[in-house]
């Protein structure tokens, strides 16, 4: 089996797993990073977005609900299966995704939505991207890394909101 399709095998029983776990406050499972910009190697990280309503209050509260949907990965992300070995999530509620967060300026280009109840979370890149042009911002790369200039003509002294 490719990385590839071992990648759509791993995608599907992560977003089988999520539902099962989070049951109807699932609203949102994305990858990102390199799995979303499909430029993941063998031993690369699956980083995930998952936002749910609610959920616990507390990071270690979180990732040990968390727990059981890596649980049900486990024999799927075993090393001898040649996929990734470890899931990085980011769990976040829909009241802390309207916060943003300086992660989602890669999602707007680098994001793979699995799932996305009443296209909640395309709906918040979209507007970030929107915000993103109005600002002339852009992602500039330099090998294998990049940062973002979010405000090409920024002027000393200068406020802007994204």
């Amino acid at each position: 089996m490719s990385l590839r399709q071992n990648r759509e095998q791993i995608f599907s029983a992560l977003l089988r797993s999520c539902e099962e776990v989070y049951g109807e406050r699932l609203m949102t499972v994305a990858v990102f990073g390199s799995a979303g910009r499909d430029t993941a190697r063998p031993d690369s990280d699956l980083d995930l977005l998952l936002v749910a309503d609610p959920l616990p209050n507390g990071r270690m509260r979180r990732v040990d609900e968390f727990a059981a949907v890596e649980k049900r990965l486990n024999d799927l992300l075993a090393p001898e299966a040649g996929a990734a070995p470890l899931l990085s999530p980011v769990l976040k509620t829909p009241e802390e995704v309207g916060h943003g967060s300086p992660l989602f300026l890669d999602m707007t280009e680098d994001a793979r939505i699995l799932f996305d109840r009443s296209s909640f979370f395309a709906r918040e890149l979209d507007r970030l991207r929107e915000r993103l042009a109005h600002l002339g911002a852009r992602r500039v790369w330099l090998g294998n890394a990049w940062y973002w200039d979010l405000k090409p003509d920024y002027r000393p002294g200068e406020v802007f909101e994204l």
